[in-house]
Formats: C-alpha cells, sequence, structure tokens
C-alpha cells in the first residue's frame, strides 16, 4: 500500500488542495494502477517520482484504466 500512496502523493504534488483529497486519489490510483506498478515496476523503490517514471517508461504496457485515470488526475492539476 505505501507504493500506491506514494504514486497518489506524486500525482498530487502541487495540487492547492491536495491534503484534502490526497486520500480519495490515492485509493482511485491504487485501484486503477495496482496491477500495472505490480507488474511494470515491480522492484522500483518508491520516491523521487520513480513509480510515476517508470509508469511513464512503460505506458505503451500501461492499462487503459490506469493510463485514463492519471490523464484525468494531471488534466484537473492542470486547470487548478
Amino acid at each position: 500500500m505505501k507504493i500506491y500512496m506514494t504514486v497518489a502523493f506524486l500525482v498530487l504534488s502541487g495540487a492547492a488542495n491536495a491534503q484534502q483529497i490526497s486520500r480519495q486519489l490515492a485509493l482511485e490510483v491504487r485501484s486503477a494502477c495496482e496491477a500495472d506498478v505490480q507488474k511494470l515496476c515491480n522492484g522500483v523503490q518508491p520516491g523521487g517520482g520513480k513509480l510515476m517514471q517508470c509508469l511513464q517508461q512503460n505506458a505503451s504496457s500501461v492499462s487503459k484504466t490506469c493510463s485514463a485515470r492519471l490523464m484525468e488526475i494531471k488534466a484537473a492539476r492542470q486547470s487548478n
């Protein structure tokens, strides 16, 4: 679970209200990307954006569900 919380934190960093919504988004990211992180990024130590970098490097293999959720979050952050 620590890995997924780290992914969510990295996705949310810089968001004005990250403290208020971080738990909800962490759960959503975990749900959408859990299998991808385990499959594509197994052994990657969280921190410093390493998991996000791993997912980006493997973008062609990331599930549509995970990719779509991460894009939604990115778009939401950019609109703030």
